[in-house]
């Protein structure tokens, strides 16, 4: 009768009694023997295997707080359409619309991208003074302002623009996503033009000098238009160039009449972008 295997620690991952066999009893066969040490084996094995898995330190490092710096490459991909008008070539610099859709056309069907706004009225043979670019989200996923930093990167090294007439737009989701790019890239933009969307109030000194024209229908309440009241007043209160349509009968979908009047667009053209400090006031 054998006694316990001299095992001085036990493994880690590995309970202190998993590691003993125990006295073979009387009349214990040599196959329960066998199985015994077949089993300590296999423990055994997990073991080393639970120690290979555990995360290693870098070699050269050392205990305690160190500075380190991250460098990644992050990739993005996104589909959108692209609109250039007929006489594209003609002009060396064009103004840029950026559109942003709403929550019920993310996917990956392009096509659902030409629901609503300037895409829909492409599609039926409108014509427009701009570049037009309508990205499409993921579904299940908002609109990031890195990845639309992104997009307006790649169209403006590919295509003919006035980086001086960058506008966004957008409906709803596409609303916020309007006001969270503006305040990521402050520098950047000439105009804004959400619709039934909303965004923080504690960021608008940062769009303080955006010219800004929001719609919003009365009878919403998807998103009620208080979202975008608070950020206009905000703007005001701080001297911004901020004005605000509200329609009285309409509902969540304040984008159709918004979209198909002409002012808008020539509201566009008229601004351009404006200098800013770092801390965002003007120069």
């Amino acid at each position: 009768m054998r006694g316990p295997l001299p095992w001085r620690k036990p493994l880690p991952g590995v309970a202190a009694e998993m590691v003993e066999i125990l006295p073979n009893s009387v009349g214990m066969n040599n196959m329960t023997t066998s199985f015994s040490r077949v089993t300590l084996l296999v423990v055994l094995m997990s073991a080393l295997a639970v120690r290979a898995a555990e995360p290693q330190a870098p070699s050269g490092a050392a205990p305690g707080l160190q500075a380190c710096e991250l460098e990644r490459t992050v990739k993005v991909s996104l589909k959108y359409l692209l609109y250039l008008p007929k006489d594209y070539a003609e002009k060396p610099a064009w103004p840029l619309l950026l559109f942003l859709h709403g929550a019920g056309e993310r996917g990956d069907n392009l096509d659902s991208v030409k629901k609503h706004g300037p895409p829909k009225l492409i599609e039926a043979g409108q014509q427009f003074p701009f570049v037009v670019v309508a990205p499409q989200c993921p579904a299940e996923r908002w609109w990031e302002p890195i990845e639309l930093t992104a997009l307006l990167d790649e169209i403006v090294e590919k295509h003919r623009i006035d980086q001086d007439r960058i506008y966004v737009t957008g409906l709803s989701m596409g609303g916020f996503g309007t006001w969270a790019l503006a305040a990521y890239q402050p520098k950047r933009l000439a105009a804004i033009a959400p619709i039934c969307g909303g965004g923080e109030t504690l960021k608008v000194k940062l769009v303080a000098h955006i010219p800004a024209w929001v719609f919003h229908g009365a009878k919403d309440r998807v998103v009620l238009p208080e979202r975008s009241e608070q950020m206009v007043a905000a703007l005001q209160k701080l001297g911004g160039n901020a004005k605000l349509t509200i329609y009285p009968e309409a509902q969540h979908d304040s984008w159709t009449q918004t979209y198909a009047n002409p002012e808008l667009y020539e509201w566009l053209l008229q601004q351009r972008r404006v200098a800013v400090k770092a801390e965002g006031s003007k120069k």
